[in-house]
Parts: structure tokens; C-alpha cells; sequence
């Protein structure tokens, strides 16, 4: 099983991810890509990303799919879906070239079936918090909401958003939901 939350930033993926983690100790989870760049080879993120820190990213989420875990169960704080949709945004401000979108919408295709579930976090309800390293740019996160929206509306039309799961209302309102999907699904989770 693969499970990933996605999202823009500040939307409550890891308050989610950290409850399922706490209640489901003996799963792998994979902490947020995008951070672990930033912090491993110090490179910019956000709003200042570019080709080498997309490319790095997206390399990250082939792996997270692909990398042998002890059990088969892992939980990711984020997939290629953020990937994409955050180098979309980049490359609409000409920050990452043509070829770097190109090459993350191709990943992204390749990627974003082989997840079991893929639960998009709703921002509906979640304050913008500056963490020190989340933009807290609201213009910023507004793009990005919409640039979501049409990848999941594509993906939709295309009839391929069976893996795909808005979340919203209460963080108990969200874990049940989670539950919900996970059950119907045959993976047995503690929420």
C-alpha cells in the first residue's frame, strides 16, 4: 500500500500524516520531499525553487515509489501531484525552463496512478501559517490552490481520479473520511 496526502501549503497534511502516524507506528512513513532538499543540499524552495530543485523533487517521488520498505505499507507527506503543480507554478514565472515542466508533467503521468490512495487536503477552514519554511504568501498559495484543481479536474475528465480523495471539515472529520476510503480499499489502518 501507498498512501500520500497532497496539498498546497498550510492545508493540515502533516496534522493528518502525524495522528496516522502516532495510532500506526509499524507503517513507513516518508517525511515531505521538498523540505528535506532545502535542508540536505540547501536549496531554495517556494516561491524561489528552480530546474535543479524540481528535478531534485521529482526524482525524490520516483523513489518514494519505487524504494523497497521494510513491510509494504508506506504513508508520504506529499507525491509527484505537489511536485508538478508547484514546478507548473515556477515554470508560469519563469523559473524553471519548459523542459523541466515538461519532464515533471511526464513523471507525474507515469506516477500518479501507482498510488493506492492520494487524499488532497482542503484548505477550506486552515489559517495560512508561517512555519519558517512554508511560504506564507497568500497570493502565492491561492495559485497553487488553483493549479490543484485543474490537475484533480483533469484527471477527472480523463477518468482517472479513482485513487484521488478530497478531504476537508474537522481534523476528526478528515481522519474518518481517511478511514472511510482505506477500508473500501482493504487496507487496514488505525485512524
Amino acid at each position: 500500500m501507498v498512501v500520500s496526502f497532497t496539498g498546497a501549503q498550510s492545508t493540515g497534511k502533516t496534522t493528518l500524516l502525524n495522528r496516522v502516524r502516532d495510532l500506526n507506528p509499524t507503517l513507513n512513513f516518508v517525511d515531505e520531499v521538498t523540505r528535506r532538499i532545502k535542508r540536505e543540499y540547501d536549496l531554495p524552495i517556494n516561491e524561489s525553487g528552480g530546474d535543479i530543485t524540481q528535478s531534485m523533487i521529482m526524482t525524490d517521488h520516483i523513489a518514494n515509489l519505487y524504494r523497497r520498505y521494510d513491510g509494504f505499507d508506506v504513508v508520504l507527506d506529499r507525491c509527484a501531484m505537489d511536485g508538478v503543480v508547484y514546478t507548473h507554478w515556477l515554470h508560469n514565472h519563469g523559473k524553471v525552463s519548459k523542459a523541466t515542466l515538461m519532464w515533471t508533467k511526464k513523471v507525474y503521468e507515469e506516477l500518479v496512478g501507482k498510488y493506492d490512495a492520494i487524499f488532497y487536503t482542503s484548505p477550506w477552514g486552515v489559517p495560512l501559517v508561517d512555519d519558517g519554511e512554508r511560504s506564507s504568501d497568500i497570493e502565492f498559495r491561492e495559485e497553487i490552490l488553483k493549479l490543484f484543481d485543474e490537475y484533480i479536474y483533469d484527471l477527472i475528465i480523463d477518468n482517472r481520479a479513482g485513487n484521488v480523495y478530497t478531504v476537508e471539515g474537522t481534523v476528526e472529520e478528515r481522519m474518518s473520511f481517511i478511514k472511510k476510503v482505506l477500508d473500501k480499499k482493504g487496507i487496514d489502518i488505525i485512524i
